[in-house]
């Protein structure tokens, strides 16, 4: 059994870039950052920035074009794709992306007007705004791989 599932919580690096493909469906691309800090041996608090490409398609696409600005947090769920092509150049180029199959808007910044009632999604669609997003205290220390119940 082969699973691609992918889940990250990031902030927009840019306004997503909202097109239309020739059959007229909408496809939206923009980056997402995502943090992650920890203490080193020394005890050295260490953070790393990983950047990530997302692909929407559809009526989502619609909605992140509507909705997501940069700087605004958005959780991801998709899969991974890698795809090539050559440059003008003639280099082969590739690039990993992450292909969206649901996102979840998060919290609008401090300030920022409530959005019309007839300007949000439809009730049932996949795509849903959080009211706030939960934060989850993780103590810094390593896991040991002994503990792990499998």
């Amino acid at each position: 059994m082969d699973l691609n599932k992918v889940f990250i919580l990031g902030r927009l690096t840019s306004d997503p870039q909202l097109r239309s493909i020739p059959s007229g469906t909408q496809v939206a691309t923009f980056g997402v950052a995502t943090n992650r800090v920890w203490n080193d041996k020394s005890g050295n608090r260490q953070e790393q920035v990983e950047y990530h490409n997302i692909v929407v398609w559809g009526r989502q696409a619609e909605v992140a074009g509507q909705f997501l600005k940069k700087g605004s947090v958005v959780l991801i769920e998709g899969r991974l794709q890698t795809r090539s092509w050559q440059d003008k150049q003639g280099q082969n180029r590739k690039t990993t992306e992450i292909i969206s199959e649901r996102l979840q808007l998060g919290p609008k910044p401090f300030g920022q007007k409530q959005q019309q009632q007839e300007e949000s999604p439809q009730a049932g669609e996949e795509v849903r705004a959080a009211e706030e997003i939960p934060t989850i205290d993780v103590e810094e220390k390593e896991i040991n791989p002994e503990d792990l119940p499998f």
